[in-house]
């Protein structure tokens, strides 16, 4: 019997959620029908993610550029992520999955920003797959706030210029407390960044999909991975090397 091969598996998934727009145009339904949509697929996929028992998922669910979006879309959006998150939170909590979000929170609603601080910590103490939620996000944005506030330890003087290296940058960031993204996945057809981690990806695997989010299944993500599973991760060192290491 031939063995099974071996699944190399992401530790750190990162995903920009993209075609709910388009996906409820296709059917001839208003824009908030795909991401009413696009709720339910992250529901189930955070479902399979524990099942295969993933690590770190960060998902980009809205950017600090939504908000240039027609007023009543992002208004809807606003609703939908206090629903969703007065709705799905108890079942994350069942699951053991810790819930936290990057962004700036403070231009959100009183009401958006009590929901997502009583997701936080009521969460907070579990020990499986750790959901970060991207919200009025950007990686433009988390660089500049990692500047400033090394900045501010320079002018202090609890820091000096040349104590400036990656591992203190990195240590500024919004994702600080966890490991880069393994695997980057797009879905809906685009195939750029769109400003999210921008830092964190230096060496992140891209998958780019013509699926539409609201089409993404746990089969799709299982494709996803079994993709990365074949990518030889060099990190600048030639593949020889790599070989030598490996034997």
């Amino acid at each position: 019997m031939n063995a099974k091969p071996i699944i190399t598996k992401p530790d750190h998934v990162a995903i920009v959620m993209d075609g709910n727009g388009r996906w409820a145009k296709s059917r001839g339904l208003p824009r908030v029908a795909g991401h009413r949509s696009g709720v339910k697929t992250l529901r189930k996929l955070i479902e399979h993610a524990v099942r295969i028992e993933l690590n770190t998922i960060t998902v980009y669910a809205f950017s600090r550029e939504n908000w240039q979006r027609p007023k009543k879309e992002v208004d809807l959006l606003m609703d939908l992520f206090i629903s969703a998150l007065e709705s799905e939170v108890e079942d994350l909590h069942k699951n053991n999955v810790r819930v936290t979000f990057i962004g700036d929170r403070s231009e959100f609603s009183n009401k958006l920003q009590n929901s997502i601080n009583q997701s936080e910590s009521l969460t907070s103490l579990n020990s499986g797959l750790c959901l970060n939620v991207a919200a009025n996000y950007s990686g433009r944005w988390d660089i500049i706030k990692a500047i400033q506030s090394i900045a501010q330890e320079i002018e202090s003087k609890t820091l000096a210029v040349d104590d400036i290296n990656e591992k203190l940058v990195s240590s500024k960031l919004s994702l600080a407390d966890y490991k880069d993204p393994d695997l980057f996945i797009r879905t809906g057809g685009e195939q750029r960044i769109s400003n999210y981690l921008l830092w964190q990806t230096a060496y992140t695997e891209l998958y780019f999909t013509e699926t539409l989010w609201p089409d993404f299944d746990a089969k799709q993500l299982d494709l996803a991975i079994d993709w990365f599973s074949k990518r030889q991760r060099r990190f600048g060192k030639t593949a020889e090397q790599l070989e030598q290491t490996q034997n």
